[in-house]
C-alpha cells in the first residue's frame, strides 16, 4: 500500500510540474497529500520524516526569497560569473537586436495556438504574383546551370534582364524605382530561382538582403537615400557589402578594419571625414560591385568628434571607384559561379556623410547590422533551403518511380522509401517555416532569434534532402553534366552552411 502511495505522490508531483502549477499552491497540494499519507496506519514514520524533510528542504528557499538570494541563487550566480567568458558588446547587441514575436510564446513551452492562427494568412498581391509567373519564369528560362557552370557567370543576357526588370530592386520602394515587394514575395521569387541555377539565387539574393539598400531603407539620410536607392533600383550601381576579414567572420569585434576621424581632401575642398584601412573577404558581388558596404571600428584620437577616442563599429558607402580601393581576384567557392572576392582599402578618406545614417549612426553599425541580418536570414537562405528540399522531393520521387533495379522500380524498396519519406517531410517543414517567418516580417517584426535558428536548420535540413536525394540516384548524381540536376547541389551545399554566420 505504501507503494501505490509514492507512486501516487510522484505522479501528482509530475502533473504539478506539467501544468506549471504555481509554487506556493504546490506546496500546499504536496504538503496536504502527506499529511493525508501519514494518517494511513501502513506508512513507516521513518519514510515520512524523510519525505517532510525533503518537502522542507525545497520549501524554505522557495519561500523565503532572502535565504534563498543568500544561500542558493547568489553563490551560483557568482560561480557562473567565474566560469563564463564575459559578454562582448557586440554580443550584447546580437542578443538585444530584432524583436519578439510569436517565438516568445512558442519558447514558454505553453504557445497560445489561437494566436498563431489569428495572423492572417501570407499570400501575393496580384503584382507580385504577375512578376512571378512572368520575369521570374522568363529569367529561369534564359539560364542553365550546367552553362553557368561551364562559363563562370551568368550569360550577359540574363545580367541585362535582371537589372532591367528589377531584381535587384524587389524590397526598394516605388518612390525609389523600386518594386516595394512583401518579404512573402521576395522569398517565393528566391526560391524560384534557386530551382533553376543556385548562382543566379545567390546574384540576386545580395542586393536585397544585406546589400546596401535595405541599410538605407532603415537608417540612410534622406540625401543618402534619394542618391542611391534609384541608382541601385535601376542596376546603375551594383551593391555588396564587406563584413567578413582574414580575422573576424562572424565575430565582428575581433576586425583590425578601422576608420580614424581626421581631416582632409574630398572633391577640392578640407572637410573632417575618415580615413580607412581595411581588409575583406568572401564578399558576394564584391568582383563586380561599384558600390561598397564598409564594416569598420571608428577612432578618434584627436577628439574632432567628442572626448571618446573609441567609438564603435561604423558602416559607410564607398563607390570602388574611390581612390585607395582595391578589388582582389576571385573566389571560387567550392567552384561556384556566382562572384565572390576579396577587397581593401589603403588610407582611403572618405567624407562623414559616407557614414551609413550621418554622424549620428557612428558607432551603431553592430545594431544596425544585426537589426537587418534578422531579415536576410528570414529571407534569402531559408528561400534556398527550401528550393533544394523541393528540387530534391520533386527528382527523386519521379525518379524512382522510372529507374527499376530487378525489374522492380526503386519506389518499392523500403530502403529507398525511407529517405523519400525524409525529403518529403523536410520540405513541407521547411517550406511552413519559411512562409511563417517571412510573413513576420511583412507583419513589422524584425525575428532575430526565429531568424537564427530558421537560417541553421534550414540550410542543414536542405543539406540532407541532397544527400538523400544523392543516395536515392547513386551514379545518376555523381558524373556532372548537363542532365546532372543534383550535382551542383551537392557541391554547394557548404556554401549556405557557412555564409551568413555558420
Amino acid at each position: 500500500m505504501t507503494l501505490i502511495w509514492l507512486l501516487v505522490l510522484l505522479l501528482g508531483i509530475a502533473l504539478i510540474a506539467h501544468y506549471r502549477v504555481s509554487p506556493v499552491p504546490a506546496l500546499a497540494i504536496v504538503a496536504a497529500y502527506l499529511a493525508l499519507m501519514g494518517a494511513a496506519d501502513e506508512t513507516p514514520v521513518w519514510l515520512m520524516v524523510v519525505l517532510w524533510l525533503v518537502l522542507l528542504v525545497v520549501a524554505i528557499p522557495i519561500l523565503l526569497a532572502d535565504v534563498r538570494i543568500k544561500y542558493f541563487s547568489g553563490p551560483m550566480f557568482d560561480w557562473f560569473k567565474k566560469v563564463l567568458p564575459p559578454i562582448s558588446d557586440t554580443e550584447r547587441d546580437a542578443i538585444e537586436a530584432g524583436s519578439v514575436w510569436w517565438d516568445g510564446e512558442l519558447f514558454s513551452g505553453r504557445p497560445n495556438w489561437d494566436t498563431l492562427l489569428g495572423y492572417p494568412r501570407a499570400k501575393l498581391t496580384e503584382e507580385e504574383q504577375a512578376f512571378l509567373d512572368g520575369p521570374t519564369e522568363t529569367l529561369c528560362a534564359m539560364v542553365s546551370e550546367w552553362d553557368i557552370s561551364q562559363r563562370m557567370d551568368l550569360p550577359p543576357q540574363a545580367w541585362e534582364y535582371i537589372k532591367a526588370q528589377g531584381f535587384f530592386a524587389l524590397i526598394i520602394p516605388k518612390e525609389y524605382g523600386g518594386k516595394g515587394f512583401s518579404a512573402y514575395a521576395h522569398s517565393q521569387i528566391v526560391m524560384k530561382l534557386a530551382t533553376r541555377s543556385g548562382d543566379l539565387a545567390s546574384t540576386v539574393m545580395v542586393p536585397n538582403s544585406l546589400g546596401p539598400a535595405e541599410l538605407l531603407m532603415h537608417y540612410g539620410t534622406d540625401e543618402q537615400r534619394n542618391h542611391y536607392l534609384p541608382r541601385l533600383a535601376n542596376g546603375t550601381d551594383i551593391p555588396c557589402f564587406a563584413l567578413t576579414g582574414p580575422y573576424a567572420g562572424s565575430d565582428a569585434g575581433a576586425m583590425n578594419d578601422s576608420g580614424v576621424i581626421c581631416t582632409g581632401l574630398w572633391q577640392g575642398e578640407e572637410v573632417l571625414g575618415l580615413r580607412l584601412n581595411w581588409e575583406k573577404r568572401y564578399i558576394t558581388l564584391g568582383p563586380i560591385a561599384t558600390l561598397l558596404g564598409v564594416a569598420f571600428k571608428t577612432y578618434d584620437p584627436d577628439h574632432l568628434l567628442g572626448d571618446e577616442e573609441e567609438l564603435g563599429i561604423s558602416l559607410a558607402l564607398i563607390p570602388t571607384e574611390t581612390a585607395g580601393v582595391e578589388i582582389g581576384r576571385r573566389h571560387l567557392p567550392l567552384g561556384a559561379a556566382f562572384m565572390n572576392g576579396p577587397n581593401w582599402g589603403k588610407d582611403v578618406f572618405v567624407p562623414l556623410e559616407a557614414i551609413i545614417g550621418g554622424r549620428e549612426m557612428i558607432g551603431k553599425g553592430w545594431m544596425m547590422l544585426m537589426n537587418c541580418l534578422s531579415v536576410g536570414r528570414s529571407i534569402s537562405l531559408p528561400a534556398t533551403g527550401t528550393s533544394a528540399a523541393k528540387v530534391c522531393s520533386f527528382v527523386s520521387g519521379r525518379y524512382a518511380n522510372v529507374r527499376e533495379q530487378f525489374n522492380v522500380p526503386l519506389a518499392a524498396f523500403e530502403g529507398i522509401q525511407e529517405p523519400l519519406a525524409r525529403i518529403g517531410g523536410n520540405a513541407w517543414l521547411m517550406d511552413s517555416a519559411r512562409i511563417l517567418t517571412a510573413h513576420a516580417v511583412d507583419l513589422g517584426e524584425k525575428p532575430s532569434v526565429l531568424s537564427a535558428i530558421l537560417k541553421y536548420h534550414l540550410t542543414e535540413r536542405g543539406r540532407r534532402c541532397i544527400t538523400d536525394a544523392m543516395d536515392i540516384h547513386g551514379g545518376k548524381g555523381i558524373i556532372l553534366g548537363p542532365n546532372n540536376y543534383l550535382g551542383r547541389l551537392w557541391l554547394s551545399a557548404p556554401i549556405s552552411i557557412t555564409v551568413e554566420g555558420a
